[in-house]
């Protein structure tokens, strides 16, 4: 039976439906009035530039501040397009396009913790995901993540709808030809997403020796590393020489994507440099990344296992930005689902101040830039400029404490 919605609920999807687009206005005004050059944008269109003139990819040195190309070739594939509007066009485009990324990041992350059905069966319901993502999304687009991925014109909301939109709903059990596409494009565009693939490969693993059927996890992570290889082998028989230098040197070339110690590094690499007053933090920070992701991987796999998916993918995805060699303050975009998650599931304590982190822009309070004052940090600008990866552990310790205590389900 058809529930209808009372007209206070439905007038109170166009006030949210206003307040939300009042708020994307505001901020689209403040980033004009901060004359943003959206720099990594213009790396981008640097790249596909690169592509059409046949020129050295990872020879290439963009913008005033001379950057390096850091992605694999296929993103410089995908960027081609970027070199045909205008530059001031192009930054309208990428302005309006990360907005309705946003929106849709959010819905996607209200569908992942349950809020509400990512395909509703009553007009009610669609009332209520509407106004919840309306009002989400006006506020998560001040939270310093999402600020700093518009302003530098990023793609963190791309790759992360891509990982969403796979796993929320793509469910162990179902049947879809389109099952790991998002999670192959996204790590075929930037390696950090091959976390959730090596989540779904350990899961269908632990699944088959507890007895269970692992072959749904297994089959997802086949089909994103068929969509993977594809789109790499692509970039290869476009752009051989570039494919070849790419995969047999600039991935393990760190130093490419900036200082480890700089205070926008929030990955654990960058806690330590900034700790150790070193440059290269070196065996210690890779024995603690080691740590760290076996006990990332395990809190995943337990809730995945426990049919508590939306654990898993928070819990995934903090442990690839808590392991990366480097993790921007943009690329913890995730922090957006996270605050959902706990919020959804009665943290709310915990939810409100992780939601204060986020949104404090704490790790820009310490002195940063020239000079390099990131290597002689005290206590209290230490702190700060930890907050984001200390969180990340500590909401790791939650959630396999959270996980630990419900009975394995184990089912396809």
């Amino acid at each position: 039976m058809t529930v209808i919605a009372p007209s206070g609920a439905r007038l109170r999807v166009p006030v949210a439906l206003g307040a939300c687009l009042v708020s994307f206005a505001v901020f689209w005004a403040a980033q004009r009035a901060a004359h943003v050059s959206m720099i990594d944008l213009m790396v981008y269109r640097a790249e596909g530039a690169a592509v059409r003139a046949g020129g050295d990819l990872y020879a290439l040195r963009a913008t005033e501040a001379r950057l390096p190309t850091t992605y694999p070739p296929f993103a410089a594939l995908l960027f081609t397009p970027l070199t045909l509007p205008q530059t001031a066009l192009l930054r309208t485009l990428a302005t309006l396009g990360n907005l309705l990324l946003l929106v849709a990041f959010v819905r996607l992350s209200l569908g992942l913790v349950g809020h509400t059905r990512v395909v509703g069966h009553t007009r009610a319901v669609g009332h209520a995901r509407v106004e919840s993502v309306c009002w989400i999304a006006a506020l998560a687009v001040w939270c310093e993540p999402v600020w700093t991925t518009l302003r530098y014109g990023q793609v963190n909301l791309l790759l992360a709808v891509l990982v969403l939109w796979d796993l929320a709903r793509h469910r162990p059990g179902g049947r879809n030809r389109w099952a790991g596409a998002g999670l192959g494009l996204a790590a075929a565009v930037k390696l950090t997403p091959a976390l959730f693939v090596v989540l779904l490969v350990a899961t269908g693993v632990a699944a088959r020796l507890r007895g269970g059927d692992g072959g749904p996890w297994l089959r997802h992570a086949r089909g994103a590393a068929v969509t993977f290889a594809a789109a790499t082998l692509l970039a290869a028989a476009v752009l051989p020489y570039d494919s070849w230098r790419f995969w047999t040197g600039m991935v393990f070339r760190a130093d490419r994507a900036g200082h480890a110690e700089d205070t926008a590094n929030q990955a654990l690499r960058g806690v330590l440099a900034r700790l150790l007053h070193t440059p290269e933090p070196g065996a210690c920070w890779a024995l603690l990344a080691a740590v760290t992701a076996v006990a990332g991987l395990w809190v995943a796999v337990t809730a995945e296992l426990r049919d508590r998916r939306s654990w898993a993918v928070a819990a995934c995805a903090v442990t690839a930005l808590l392991i990366s060699p480097v993790s921007w303050s943009h690329h913890w975009v995730w922090c957006v689902p996270v605050v959902l998650l706990l919020w959804a599931h009665g943290r709310r304590t915990v939810a409100a101040g992780t939601l204060v982190v986020f949104c404090s822009y704490a790790p820009w309070w310490v002195p940063h830039g020239d000079g390099r004052p990131e290597l002689h940090q005290g206590g209290a600008e230490l702190t700060l400029s930890a907050l984001y990866g200390g969180f990340g552990l500590l909401f790791l310790a939650l959630a396999g404490d959270r996980c630990r205590a419900r009975r394995a389900v184990v089912r396809p």
